[in-house]
């Protein structure tokens, strides 16, 4: 059943490529960042959701984004249904993905707790040189 996952795959970059479109073209909501990246887009196996993952730049306009995604949702997917050849269209759920903050902010971390990592040898070499 290999081939049973292609479809949803397929679905899901046509939808990442035309709301991408959609989005930086077609809305005039001033809710709605200009900075949004759609990450990624998950559709399901029987083609009824598609979770649509996005980033921003600001992570603080999250919450005014969201609230203009959903008001625009009706709209996004009508103009989806126009190009995708299919008896019916995903429903679109949104969701912020603040996952690369959250690894730059590991990373971040992880070089602190590298630099501050001294042991005694180490001390030791430094005034020794």
């Amino acid at each position: 059943m290999a081939g049973s996952s292609s479809r949803p795959n397929r679905v899901a970059d046509f939808i990442q490529r035309e709301l991408s479109e959609l989005i930086r073209t077609g809305l005039k909501d001033p809710r709605i960042s200009p900075m949004l990246t759609i990450a990624s887009v998950e559709v399901s196996r029987d083609l009824g959701v598609a979770r649509i993952y996005y980033t921003l730049i600001d992570a603080s306009e999250a919450k005014e984004t969201q609230a203009g995604l959903e008001r625009a949702n009706g709209f996004l997917r009508s103009q989806i249904a126009k190009s995708l050849n299919s008896r019916s269209v995903p429903q679109l759920r949104f969701k912020f993905d603040d996952s690369a903050a959250k690894g730059a902010e590991l990373s971040a971390l992880i070089d602190n707790a590298v630099k501050s990592n001294t042991t005694a040898a180490d001390d030791e070499d430094e005034r020794s040189s």
